[in-house]
């Protein structure tokens, strides 16, 4: 048990039988009545967002959470099958439980983590850049670089990003998995 003393951003508390994430926290005295906690808990299951106040004081249940990697095999309609790279284990994850999941690719370790009494995983997540060669994307006209004008691209994981005009099909671009985002072009 911990209370709202311990709270710390990135802690697993349960409430309700649900597992929640501290994204962060405020400690409030005001002048008049008793402290309180604001805090935002991120749902671990559904990644929603949502305001919390405490009470100073209150008493609520941590979860102790490991981070462990595992490396992405492959995927099928169980879900998406991992090996844990200590143990060689293999594990089914849904896609719903995967952070950046359109960017995954086989032998890819991601960081999951797992509830230390249960063994069970709530998270995965893809690490925060990955490296992708562009399967299609239509040519660039020369001349068109005065602008940062993007166009649509398909890479070898089959998710679809926005690039700009100079990259071409069987190009390398980095790519931040927590926004989609094209980084910059990535030389061999």
């Amino acid at each position: 048990m911990a209370t709202t003393a311990d709270f710390r951003n990135g802690m697993c508390i349960e409430i309700d039988g649900q597992y929640y994430f501290i994204v962060e926290f405020l400690h409030v005295k005001p002048g008049k009545g008793g402290a309180f906690v604001r805090t935002k808990l991120k749902n671990v299951t559904t990644g929603r967002v949502i305001d919390k106040t405490f009470t100073a004081g209150v008493k609520v249940n941590e979860v102790r959470i490991e981070r462990r990697p595992f490396q992405f095999l492959y995927n099928d309609d169980m879900g998406y099958h991992f090996m844990n790279t200590e143990t060689f284990e293999q594990v089914s994850i849904p896609a719903e439980q995967i952070e950046g999941v359109d960017f995954l690719k086989e032998g890819d370790i991601v960081e999951a983590q797992v509830h230390a009494d249960t063994d069970t995983i709530l998270t995965a997540e893809v690490p925060p850049h990955v490296v992708l060669e562009v399967t299609y994307t239509e040519p660039g006209l020369k001349g068109d670089t005065a602008t940062n004008a993007l166009k649509p691209a398909t890479l070898e994981t089959g998710a679809e990003i926005r690039v700009p005009l100079f990259i071409d099909t069987g190009d390398k671009v980095k790519v931040d998995t927590r926004t989609g985002n094209y980084v910059e072009r990535v030389k061999e």
